[in-house]
């Protein structure tokens, strides 16, 4: 029951390896900048996957008339479409559909900004697949869709959520689980916030590649742990926790970088976006430990429960080893 419980959490991330890498569960993509009184750039970007495009089709307002025709360009996971269009009403208090989207299960971000600098980001559902452009967002408006985006990143970081599940493996004890878990959100909040801001950066694909050699070694370092090596990990798994989450941080700010921040809420839609991201680890972590509190309430052999430890962390070892081959031949590409 407990290798079950274990093996559960980590084989449904591996089979989703056969279609897509860490990071590569994307949404659709929107970005409407306002170049000139009542015209407007038109960026959409669909995701390929499998070699296939995501099945939606934009749908801009009866009113709005192409000055430009669309042109498109094809990229290794997506498809660009670019085109400029003018709106005699001018974009507030029309709506953009998305068509198709409710039968995915992608979202969608739509980005809008305006002459005057201010601009605001929607994540579009499949259960709404449309977003009706308002003149100004209010400040809970702004908190609630940063909240939604860092919960919804940090569940589909699985190489991010692989690290947290290796942490919970190799600590053992409740107090100690709590302090390295918060030293490690402290340490990616940190970079997350100093890259967002544009204080200090670090390019993407090193930092991607990097963070899937962390889970690695940590995979190295549980094992060790097992068979009574020195660990430092084991000794000082805060310490270890705190310096990786520093590396794992850039990789947030790379997410929220793509949304961006709206003008005149960047504090708060930061912030929000923090909250989101511990939330949404807080929500996996309860569901790693619940499980296990689960499978301890049967009688499990002693010798079942090691093996299971040493299965799930040789299967975070071979996903993470995949991920860091991957993304250094990414370098290339």
């Amino acid at each position: 029951m407990l290798c079950s419980a274990l093996l559960g959490i980590v084989f449904p991330v591996f089979a989703f390896l056969q279609t897509a890498s860490a990071h590569e569960s994307r949404p659709a993509y929107m970005q409407v900048t306002e170049v000139a009184p009542k015209r407007y750039e038109i960026v959409w970007r669909t995701p390929v996957r499998s070699g296939m495009r995501l099945p939606v089709v934009l749908r801009l307002p009866d009113s709005a008339r192409n000055v430009t025709e669309p042109t498109l360009r094809e990229l290794q996971d997506s498809l660009v479409e670019r085109r400029l269009i003018k709106l005699d009403n001018g974009l507030t208090g029309t709506r953009i559909e998305i068509v198709g989207l409710q039968a995915t299960i992608t979202d969608a971000l739509v980005r809008v900004q305006l002459l005057d600098g201010t601009y605001s980001t929607t994540l579009v559902r499949p259960s709404k697949p449309w977003i009706e452009i308002a003149a100004s967002r209010s400040s809970l408006e702004v908190a609630s869709a940063y909240l939604m985006h860092g919960i919804e990143h940090i569940l589909l970081g699985y190489d991010h959520l692989l690290f947290v599940l290796a942490l919970i493996l190799i600590v053992r004890r409740g107090r100690v689980l709590l302090i390295t878990v918060t030293a490690f959100t402290v340490a990616h909040s940190i970079t997350l916030s100093l890259a967002t801001l544009e204080v200090v950066h670090v390019p993407g694909p090193p930092v991607e590649a990097t963070i899937a050699l962390s889970i690695l070694l940590l995979a190295c370092e549980i094992i060790r742990s097992e068979r009574g090596e020195a660990s430092l990990t084991a000794q000082w798994p805060w310490l270890v926790a705190f310096s990786f989450g520093l590396l794992h941080g850039f990789g947030f700010a790379g997410a929220l970088t793509e949304i961006g921040l709206p003008q005149g809420d960047i504090p708060l839609a930061l912030f929000a976006f923090n909250v989101g991201v511990e939330v949404g680890q807080l929500l996996f972590i309860a569901a790693v430990l619940g499980a296990l509190r689960l499978a301890k309430w049967i009688k499990v052999p002693v010798v079942v429960e090691r093996h299971a430890r040493l299965a799930t962390t040789y299967a975070i070892g071979i996903m993470a080893a995949y991920w860091f081959m991957e993304r250094l031949a990414g370098f290339a590409a």
